[in-house]
């Protein structure tokens, strides 16, 4: 199997091509996000939302591809879906977290599961915020504004 292209996101507009652009303004990319998740309709939708803000968007089906991902290209944070093939999103965590290089990205945990338990774990493994599926996008867009200001000012925690 060829290695998929970081950088491409199939279905979506090229960077700077999102609402303000075509109102004639142009937005430069803001940061650079690492979206992963197994659903190819989540991940269209959080990237879409995300280029319209102004990001810049990677993408990985599951764990192990979000570390090389991560590795490779260095996003400014990671939304993390918990529930990933191959090696889950608490596990993909744990492993970014253990790597000199990545150990400061904050990560989001993403997730249908909001239970307590699962927010313990989530946090234990070293998550910055968690939020829960179906994503309220106002509030993710508030919680990664807050996590990628200067002065990274906390988490937001519980259910969305």
């Amino acid at each position: 199997m060829a290695p998929k292209d970081p950088l491409a996101t199939s279905g979506l507009p090229p960077l700077g091509q999102n609402k303000a652009a075509s109102k004639g303004q142009q937005i430069e990319p803001k940061f650079l996000i690492l979206v992963v998740d197994d659903s190819a309709d989540n991940v269209a939708m959080i990237s879409l939302f995300l280029q319209q803000q102004g990001y810049r968007v990677l993408t990985a089906g599951n764990g192990e591809d979000a570390i090389a991902v991560a590795t490779q290209m260095m996003p400014n944070l990671i939304l993390m879906d918990i529930n990933l093939p191959t090696l889950d999103g608490l596990g993909a965590t744990r492993r970014i977290r253990e790597n000199d290089a990545l150990r400061d990205i904050p990560i989001v945990a993403i997730t249908a599961f909001g239970t307590e338990g699962f927010q313990r774990a989530a946090y234990d493994v070293g998550v910055s915020g968690y939020l829960t599926k179906p994503l309220d996008l106002d509030r993710m867009s508030q919680l990664i504004a807050r996590l990628l200001s200067p002065t990274g000012s906390g988490s937001l925690i519980g259910p969305s």
